[in-house]
């Protein structure tokens, strides 16, 4: 009945909505320059009541309702942007342009679907509050900067969001996939995969083009290092275990006749178990250092983490409550079982440094049936975009309206009822 009462008003909520998420979808903004994102996002849970604390982590935004005596649930959505030129043919496509870590002007689009991650939480904190009737304790919102970077979660910490807020019972977040849209799906343990970024810099000695035998040639170098990982996975890790070794970014040189000096790549690797995960950062060193040696490199090559994220692991009783309350709700036919996810997030710091459980699902996105068609033929991962991809374009509904039930499901089943 509390989630009825709480959820009445959620139909005629839809069009403001879809209004917020058309514009946070125009104007995205990458990590930690979340500045627009933010105060429309604040001013919004100003608006609804609650006590509101902005700038944590830089741009992130903290919303706290409380409520009478009970349990603190904290309720998590990323708020950035990434450096990819939108080619979705939306008539609200990004047009936004921004400035990278390394101040290059890029274009930026949420092609990851924190907008709609925004969005829904924004919905569903102002439904809350609506009916705080039909609950009693305490609602943490928390609007986080800089999750594409692995590090806004942890920004927030260090900037005393519990300090803040207080230690909150459960911390709850979703993600928008390329599923059916109203799609809800959950698993116990492990979900996503954890994350290292690394940069690596190959030192060679340049020189003309035309006179390779005085040079060592970095982009000689560089095209070893780049096929020899790729047999870490294929032979140094077991066919019952699982990782991804990919090279990003190889730049080296800057015309055609000039043989360079040094070359620069950057190289994830995503695994699920932290002995693969030291197995994989082992061999990748050892590789890379073996093959500077062996093309004669005159200084030995630089390694230096870019980002790091743990595993999502969520609890596994709190995930079976969660998965009851959804399936209650939504019906059976709507509730399944998530896969193990080889994207990665920061949200489990939240949970990590207050010691408490947490969960952490996924909703579908996308039209229906051409999904499930190309699932039913084979063609999935060939022809539907996923996040990160410029064509990734979750369709509002009945996207909107699934994901602010599920958050409003999930916080009232760890909220007490008066």
């Amino acid at each position: 009945m509390s989630v009825d009462g709480v959820l009445a008003g959620v139909q005629e909520m839809l069009p403001g909505l879809e209004k917020l998420y058309v514009d946070l979808h125009r104007h995205p903004e990458l990590s930690f320059a979340e500045h627009r994102t933010a105060a429309e996002l604040a001013g919004r849970l100003e608006t609804a009541g609650y006590e509101v604390h902005t700038g944590l982590g830089g741009t992130g935004v903290l919303g706290v309702l409380r409520n009478g005596p009970g349990p603190a649930v904290m309720v998590r959505a990323d708020i950035d942007a990434l450096p990819v030129e939108e080619k979705t043919g939306l008539d609200y496509a990004s047009r936004a342009r921004g400035r990278d870590g390394d101040g290059k002007d890029v274009p930026v689009m949420h092609a990851c679907g924190h907008d709609m991650h925004a969005t829904w939480l924004a919905g569903a904190a102002e439904l809350l509050a609506r009916g705080r009737a039909h609950w009693r304790g305490t609602l943490q919102v928390v609007f986080q900067p800089g999750e594409e970077h692995g590090s806004g979660a942890a920004a927030m910490v260090r900037d005393g969001v519990f300090d803040i807020a207080g230690r909150p019972s459960v911390v709850l977040g979703q993600h928008v996939v390329p599923g059916p849209a109203g799609w809800v799906l959950t698993r116990p343990g492990v979900l996503m995969a954890a994350t290292d970024a690394l940069r690596i810099v190959l030192h060679g000695r340049g020189g003309h083009g035309s006179r390779p035998e005085t040079t060592v040639d970095p982009a000689v170098l560089a095209a070893s290092v780049v096929l020899r990982l790729q047999t870490i996975v294929s032979r140094e890790i077991a066919a019952t275990e699982s990782a991804v070794v990919t090279v990003g970014s190889l730049h080296v040189g800057t015309t055609h006749n000039v043989i360079a000096d040094h070359a620069v790549l950057e190289v994830n690797v995503r695994t699920f178990d932290d002995q693969v995960r030291r197995k994989v950062l082992a061999a990748i060193e050892r590789i890379v250092q073996g093959e500077a040696v062996v093309a004669g490199s005159p200084l030995p090559p630089e390694i230096t983490r870019l980002a790091s994220f743990p595993v999502t692991e969520n609890d596994g009783g709190t995930t079976a409550e969660l998965t009851e309350a959804f399936r209650a709700h939504f019906g059976p036919d709507r509730v399944f079982e998530a896969p193990l996810v080889t994207g990665s997030e920061d949200f489990g710091e939240f949970a990590r440094v207050a010691g408490v459980p947490s969960v952490f699902w996924l909703v579908g996105g996308l039209e229906a049936g051409p999904v499930l068609a190309a699932m039913a033929e084979g063609r999935f991962e060939r022809d539907v975009p996923s996040n990160h991809s410029p064509l990734f374009a979750p369709v509002p509904h009945p996207t909107l309206r699934t994901g602010v039930e599920t958050l409003v499901v999930g916080a009232l089943r760890f909220l007490s009822v008066p």
